[in-house]
Parts: C-alpha cells; sequence; structure tokens
C-alpha cells in the first residue's frame, strides 16, 4: 500500500472544537483521502501499470488491467446483500412504520450503496435529516468527504460528524454534526464557524458504517498480488508480441543501404563484410526469444490462487466451481459466508444506532425504544434448491414453530404474512391454524 491509514479520530469530550483544532482534522482527513482516492482508483480500473516508465518505441508494452478489486468487491456484496436485508419487530405498527421509512428513502438502494462504500474504503457513512416535508431522511455519503471525531473512552462514542466539500468559488465548506446541532463551516477568510442550527435527532445524525475493525476495503490486502498479475500478465502479451513479431536473420545477402535501412525497421538483422567461405553459407531465418509460458503461467495462477484466498471471496469463475458438489461448495463458500457474517454484525451496529436516532426524533412515529427489539436478517445470495428446501422445512415439523419451519423456504419472504394468508385460506386465525397442526402431528404420533 503506497499510503498509511490513518486512526480513529479521538478527542475527549472536555476539549474544545475550536476553529483551529477543526483545520487538523481537516488536515489529517485529507491526508487520508490519499489512500481512499488509491483505493478508489483501484476499483474504478486505473491501475499502477499504466503509470509505469514508457518502454522505447520499438519494444511491445501492454499494460493489461485485470480489475480484481471490482471482482471482489462486486462480487462480495452481491453475495452480502444481493437480497436485501430484512428489517422485523414483533409489533405490526412499528414494522409498518419502519417498512414506510424505508420505501421512502429506497433503503434497499442505500445499504447495497453504503455497503460497496465499506467494501471499497473500509467505512462508509450514513447521514440523517428530515426533508422540508418532514418526513425523515437517509441517505449514504463517501468517507472522502466524511468523518467521525469520537470520544477518548472505552465506548469510543461519537462526539462529532463532519462533512465537507469543495463549492463553485473552491472555498472548503461543510457541517459539524453535534449531539443536537448543525454548525456550518467555511475557510473563506479563515477557517470560521456560522450559526448552528438544531437538527431534533437524540445523537449526532452522521453514523459511520466499517467493513472491519481494522477498517481495510474488501481488497486492501491484496493490492498488491493484484498489482504483480497485471505486471506478469502484460509481459506475457509482450512476449506474444515479440513471437509475433521476430527479427528476420539475413547471412551473406548483399543489401544496399536503403534497403538496409527499411529492413531494420521492419525488425530484421543484416551480417555483412563476410569472406568468400563465408558468403556460401548464405542464411536466412527467424530469431526468436526463449519461451518462459510455462513459468508465467505458474507465476499467474499461483497469484490468483493468493487474491482469491487472501481475500476470502470466491472466484465463481473458476472452472470447477460450476462441477463442484453440494459439500465441496459449502467449503469452498465458507470463507466468504466466514467474511459476510462478520460484516453483518458491523452493520448491523450501524442500523442500531440508525434506528435509534430515528425512534428519537420527533418525525418518528414509532416509541423511542422500539429500536431494542428490531431484528435483521442477512440472507446469503446463492442459488438456491427449493425441493431441498421443502423437504427440510417439512422435516422440522413439531420440532420448531410453523414461522420457523416457512423462513428455511427462500421463496417466502414474510414467514409471519405467510402464516395468516394460510389462516386466511383456511378460514381460521393464525393462532387456531398453527394449533390444528400441532394437534395433527400429535395424532399422527400417537396412532
Amino acid at each position: 500500500m503506497l499510503y498509511p491509514r490513518q486512526e480513529y479520530y479521538i478527542m475527549s469530550p472536555e476539549t474544545e472544537l475550536t476553529e483551529e483544532k477543526l483545520g487538523e482534522w481537516l488536515r489529517r482527513h485529507k491526508e487520508d483521502c490519499k489512500r481512499m482516492r488509491y483505493l478508489k482508483d483501484l476499483y474504478e480500473g486505473r491501475h499502477p501499470i499504466q503509470l509505469m516508465p514508457k518502454k522505447d518505441a520499438w519494444k511491445p508494452d501492454n499494460r493489461i488491467i485485470c480489475n480484481h478489486a471490482k471482482y471482489i468487491v462486486d462480487r462480495f456484496n452481491g453475495f452480502f446483500l444481493g437480497i436485501p436485508v430484512k428489517t422485523m419487530h414483533p409489533d405490526a405498527e412499528v414494522a409498518a412504520e419502519l417498512e414506510e421509512i424505508q420505501r421512502y428513502n429506497d433503503q434497499d438502494d442505500n445499504n447495497a450503496e453504503l455497503s460497496k462504500y465499506c467494501s471499497i474504503y473500509g467505512s462508509g457513512f450514513e447521514l440523517l435529516y428530515t426533508d422540508e416535508d418532514a418526513h425523515i431522511c437517509i441517505t449514504y455519503l463517501s468517507p472522502l468527504e466524511c468523518f467521525m471525531i469520537y470520544d477518548d473512552s472505552v465506548a469510543r462514542k461519537p462526539l462529532y460528524g463532519v462533512r465537507y466539500y469543495k463549492n463553485s468559488d473552491k472555498e472548503t465548506v461543510g457541517s459539524v454534526f453535534t449531539a443536537s446541532e448543525i454548525v456550518p463551516f467555511s475557510d473563506k477568510d479563515g477557517l470560521h464557524f456560522g450559526d448552528p442550527v438544531p437538527h431534533y435527532f437524540g445523537g449526532v445524525p452522521l453514523i459511520e458504517y466499517i467493513e472491519n475493525e481494522e477498517r481495510q476495503g474488501a481488497f486492501e490486502q491484496v493490492e498488491s498480488a493484484i498489482t504483480g498479475y497485471e505486471k506478469a500478465i502484460s509481459e506475457k502479451a509482450n512476449d506474444v508480441d515479440y513471437f509475433a513479431d521476430a527479427y528476420l536473420l539475413l547471412v551473406g545477402v548483399a543489401l544496399d543501404q536503403d534497403d538496409l535501412h527499411f529492413m531494420h525497421s521492419n525488425r530484421v538483422i543484416h551480417v555483412s563484410g563476410l569472406d568468400a567461405d563465408q558468403l556460401n553459407a548464405v542464411k536466412v531465418e527467424f530469431l526468436q526469444r526463449p519461451s518462459a509460458d510455462a513459468t508465467q503461467e505458474n507465476l499467474l495462477n499461483r497469484l490468483e490462487d493468493q487474491i482469491f484466498t487472501q481475500s476470502m471471496v470466491a472466484n465463481i469463475s473458476d472452472e470447477d466451481f460450476g462441477g463442484s458438489s453440494g459439500t465441496a461448495l459449502a467449503y469452498k463458500l465458507q470463507p466468504m459466508r466466514d467474511l459476510a457474517a462478520s460484516k453483518a454484525r458491523k452493520f448491523s451496529s450501524g442500523m442500531n444506532r440508525r434506528w435509534k436516532l430515528i425512534a428519537s426524533s420527533p418525525a418518528s412515529r414509532m416509541p423511542a425504544d422500539a429500536w431494542k427489539d428490531i431484528r435483521y436478517r442477512f440472507t446469503e445470495n446463492l442459488p438456491k434448491n427449493l425441493l431441498e428446501e421443502v423437504q427440510t422445512a417439512a422435516q422440522m415439523a413439531g420440532i420448531t414453530s410453523r414461522e420457523t419451519q416457512l423462513s428455511v423456504i427462500s421463496a417466502v419472504d414474510d414467514p409471519q404474512s405467510e402464516l395468516e394468508k394460510i389462516a386466511a385460506e383456511n378460514g381460521t386465525e393464525p393462532d387456531d391454524a398453527l394449533r390444528a397442526e400441532r394437534s395433527t402431528e400429535v395424532t399422527a404420533d400417537a396412532g
């Protein structure tokens, strides 16, 4: 990695955030942005191999980009949030409020983009605000324009959230978010604060989401392997060009200067000044470089294995993947499943803070402590065997609740809603349907 990663932004709650102190934090964040822009370039296909010194004009100079960084990020996030996370609450009214807020903000897309930011940079940000219609709004922000300042306690509680950008006059403007206010600032005529305005959330409304505790992107650990792979495959392409455009060796062939100039430009070597005996050995043949194809292929395979092994993201395009058995496939996907499970815990922590802040707002119609009972369900985005799922659900009868049975089947998005539909079809209440089913099971067992 060319640029070091900055650590936490930490300060004592007793320390006042002055213009001078904010200026220090801004300079520190701009330094960290060098690393994040480098990661952004890798994801978007602007790689170091493009900046390497040019070779002589007569030499092949391939610059092949194999964007493993984008593959790792997109593949992993497709696996992690390709199926949107399900937000649930036991209280029907609270569940309806959650659904309304998410639908109003197109939250499935917000979550996907936020997760992608985390995988690229190691972190991403979410901002809560109310619009002109007094609706609660949620939007995602890049870590290139945001950072958090935490207190120095063990809990690392957020003290301030900062967002800034360059306006049309090339001035740095932004806002500092406190637990109760939004304080604008500008560096026009020196960095200074503006008049604060209240935001009515019960805490700092800027939320940081992290990929992992180290705040490392999904491909950051394998950046050097990606660079090495592109260099190796580019040199292999150069060798192919050398082979296709080999030098022609002429021994003992008389040529004039015009012919020599033309032939040199077209990769011909002419050996002259030979005696009579040597002239009898006239030779015309192509010169070929020693082949390093096997060595290059071994290096490429080794680098590719390291990229996917260390990133813990499965190489779905591997030809062995499609022919794997269920057990073998499970083993191949286990590292990515572990990675997704770890990220789900970090993502859930951020969402808990989101709903805690929303519940504290006067614009919300849910109780202030409703966020404590919110549950999330992350579903791995993999090909499903519906028959297997139904058979598994059937075998769970009498062991688990009917709702748990239905949750095993991927075709059922909302088990509780499905139970209500079943009850409606049978002309019974959901509880009655469940009791009837249990009674049938007991009778069958007794028989």
